[in-house]
Formats: C-alpha cells, structure tokens, sequence
C-alpha cells in the first residue's frame, strides 16, 4: 500500500485544519484590528473555507448513507444520536 505523501492529507485532517484556520479568521475579526483591506481578504478566505468545511461534511454523510444502506443511500435514515433534538 503506497504512503501518502505529506501534502495529502486525509479529509477529515484537511477539515479539521481548515476549520481550525477559519476560527482563527474569526477571532482575528471579531477583535477588529484589521484594516478594511485586511478584513476583506479574511472575509473572502474564510467563505472559501467555509465552503471545503461544508463539502467535507457533504461527503462524510453520504459515506455513512452508503455505509448504513450501500443498496438505497438516497432512502437510508439520517444518524440522529439519542437525546438530539432536531
């Protein structure tokens, strides 16, 4: 089985990073010290950040869809842990 290289990261570890990098985005705004320019690039770069994190999540449900009803993943139940209330 061939290694993978440093620079490919499994999904979640890129998510983790990524929403590690976009917290940090946040906190570096909310505390306002950044120019309008500063606060803009932040802004754009935490959209695209938001983006990978929600697409990471896209696809962690579908593979447990898949793995809950591999036949029918479109028809499989949602995971709802007990005690959620939603």
């Amino acid at each position: 089985m061939p290694k993978k290289s440093p620079n490919e990261a499994s999904p979640v570890a890129h998510f983790e990073q990524s929403l590690e990098e976009l917290e940090h985005l946040v906190e570096k705004m909310e505390a306002g010290d950044l120019s309008l320019e500063q606060s803009l690039s932040a802004y754009e770069r935490g959209v695209g950040l938001y983006r990978q994190c929600q697409q990471a999540l896209e696809q962690a449900e579908l593979r447990v869809r898949l793995l809950s009803d591999p036949a029918r993943p479109d028809t499989a139940e949602p995971f709802d842990p007990p005690g959620h209330d939603g």
